[in-house]
């Protein structure tokens, strides 16, 4: 009240009502002021997109910022599992602070992280048999968004990444670079990756080479660029079991496909544990999927820089020699027209015979010169002639081409189960293949090796099992040895004892009376 009548006393009414103006107008003044001074720091940040699948049994965590600018006054929570079950919880919060747990350089210790999440949602879902934990932070300094996406549970290892990439060969590692620590990653967090899509057998000693993935801030240790690319970029490993022609497909050329295909031939490959001679069987392949000459990225003298990386190959799913329509938008067919196309093979269906038709079927005898060979294919080959097939015997080798117009030509196939049934991708439609079966409980590495992708190839199959009479096994041991008497006992023994004896030391005389029926099961199929 006192303030008041001094107030009255000292000015006039003119003058108190200018000076309200005047207050008026220094506090706009300094309001817009702060606006123009912090407005860089309130709008949205650049986003940290992270993602790190770990398992076939979690969950799938999302963060998503539902806003264009932060807001702290809610946080909500919804879980779906697998019955369809929800959960909802709503509560005052401004941060959610969540321990990851990522798989540090030596692939079987782990290193925990704080995760700091300034959102104002947080949703998790179990829609995948792999956990994927995304994760979405404000990086006040970052120019560009970097993504990270990460399977290393599954039947192969990789990770998406985009970003600032450096790939080192001298150190084997593929680093992420940022500007400043992001406030949700620790520095020089990293994964170990063997890039090559067989999982099971990557604890295998000197299998494949180990490549490390690593987020980084850009430091003057970090290396520097020596070479720019302006397309993406695939880094897979040709080391393993590559040598054998059927792993070659499985393991490497089919999840290649299903992981180059989308690019158009718009990407670069970067090979690592390069053979000289596997890249030179499968150039035509190679080059059907990048239009650029590949890279050695072993070679330490360049750094190579990427927007984009894949490092391993994804497609590989629980079926060999496949592709997972489901989760792909390939299919093995997709696949099969277009090594036909590449090839230049010009069958497309399997011959359709008719009664009184003069055509032949062309019948292929896959010969083998080591083990699982045919020792009577003379005796097969005229059996099939005079049941009015047109008999071919040949044996695949380096020529891979030149071996795929042969099989394309044929409707019907056959040989004892080995690589080089893996030729059956060259097939025509409809055709059908004849998986002779091996003694020796081999049924069950028959059937998943050839009898359920030729299924997802459109190509009809017929299998033949030989008895323990038409094994040259029985020349080998006493008729009581338990080789013969109860070939479990040596499976029990694990799988290099099994394939040292059934695989690699037995051959087949086929019982020709006995395999007739299955000739002319195969011609009957033709005439459908």
């Amino acid at each position: 009240m006192m303030n008041d009548n001094l107030l009255t006393r000292s000015f006039s009414k003119h003058e108190r009502k200018k000076l309200g103006y005047g207050a008026l107008a220094a506090c706009l003044l300094i309001t817009l002021s702060f606006f123009i001074v912090f407005n860089p720091y309130l709008g949205p940040l650049p986003l940290l997109n992270f993602m790190l699948s770990t398992g076939d049994d979690q969950k799938l965590f999302a963060v998503n910022d539902t806003s264009s600018s932060l807001q702290m006054d809610k946080e909500i929570i919804t879980i779906n599992d697998a019955s369809s079950s929800q959960e909802a919880v709503a509560r005052d919060a401004e941060m959610v602070r969540n321990e990851k747990k990522l798989i540090n350089d030596t692939g079987s210790s782990r290193q925990t992280i704080n995760e700091i999440v300034i959102k104002d949602s947080l949703i998790v879902n179990d829609t995948s048999s792999s956990q994927q934990i995304a994760t979405d932070a404000d990086a006040a300094t970052m120019n560009e968004k970097i993504e990270l996406r990460c399977n290393i549970m599954g039947r192969s290892e990789f990770c998406e990444i985009k970003g600032d990439i450096r790939i080192d060969g001298n150190s084997s590692t593929a680093f992420i670079v940022s500007s400043e620590t992001d406030i949700l990653t620790a520095e020089n967090t990293s994964w170990s990756i063997r890039p090559y899509a067989r999982k099971e057998a990557l604890g295998e000693k000197d299998f494949a080479r180990k490549w490390s993935v690593k987020l980084v801030t850009d430091r003057p240790d970090i290396p520097r660029c020596t070479r720019n690319h302006s397309v993406p970029a695939i880094l897979f490993s040709v080391g393993g079991y590559s040598g054998n022609f059927f792993h070659a497909f499985t393991d490497i050329i089919v999840p290649l496909y299903s992981t180059a295909q989308p690019f158009n031939r718009e990407v670069q490959f970067l090979i690592t544990n390069r053979k000289s001679s596997w890249i030179a069987k499968f150039k035509t392949l190679l080059e059907a999927l990048s239009r650029y000459e590949i890279i050695d990225i072993d070679d330490r003298h360049d750094m190579h820089c990427f927007q984009s990386l894949t490092i391993g190959l994804k497609g590989r799913n629980n079926k060999e020699l496949s592709i997972d329509s489901s989760t792909s938008p390939y299919s093995m067919k997709d696949f099969t027209q277009f090594l036909r196309r590449w090839y230049s093979l010009k069958k497309i269906t399997a011959a359709k015979i008719r009664d009184g038709d003069k055509r032949k079927p062309r019948l292929l005898i896959i010969s083998r010169k080591r083990s699982r060979a045919f020792t009577n294919v003379g005796e097969i080959a005229e059996l099939a002639e005079s049941l009015s097939y047109q008999v071919i015997v040949a044996e695949p080798g380096p020529d891979v081409s030149g071996f795929a117009k042969i099989i394309n030509s044929c409707d019907v196939v056959m040989g004892v189960h080995g690589a080089g049934l893996t030729n059956i991708v060259f097939l025509p439609e409809n055709a059908i293949l004849i998986q002779v079966v091996p003694f020796g409980r081999v049924e069950w590495a028959s059937r998943v090796s050839f009898e359920d992708p030729a299924k997802d190839m459109n190509i009809r199959y017929l299998d033949y099992k030989i008895k323990v009479e038409e094994s040259t096994l029985i020349q080998q041991y006493p008729a009581d040895h338990v080789v013969l008497r109860d070939p479990s006992v040596i499976g029990k023994q694990g799988w290099l004892a099994f394939r040292s004896i059934y695989l690699d030391k037995q051959n087949v005389t086929l019982d020709v009376n006995r395999f007739r029926p299955t000739l002319v099961k195969a011609l009957e199929l033709l005439h459908q």
